[in-house]
């Protein structure tokens, strides 16, 4: 990954490097606090993910499913922000249309310092 202070993304790019009938995961960022990746899950396909180490933000791009955390259940559809904290287990089903999201891992550490 680049060195400079700041980068930008546009998610339209970030779409097309996913795109296909089989899931698909892109990191397109990775600095030590934090990591970004866009996820695709095509309508009826089954999400193989297992509980991450790091908290992990998913903001829905497009499409529409059901995520399951614990025994809990959510509808997400566009523009649905979703936490998950860190070694949950948690998974997309009733994948109704092509699904896309941001994913965004966090650090254990803090942030910032004092």
């Amino acid at each position: 990954m680049s060195e400079h202070a700041w980068q930008v993304f546009r998610l339209e790019e970030l779409t097309e490097k996913v795109a296909g009938d089989e899931p698909r995961f892109l990191e397109f960022l990775r600095v030590p606090s934090i990591s970004g990746a866009i996820y695709r899950l095509p309508a009826g396909a089954k999400d193989m993910q297992a509980p991450h180490l790091e908290d992990e933000i998913y903001v829905v791009a497009d499409g529409r499913a059901r995520l399951r955390v614990g025994d809990q259940e959510h509808e997400v559809r566009p523009g649905t922000i979703l936490f998950v904290r860190a070694t949950e287990e948690h998974s997309f089903f009733d994948v109704e249309e092509d699904l896309t999201l941001l994913a965004f891992f966090g650090s254990s550490g803090p942030l910032w310092e004092k």
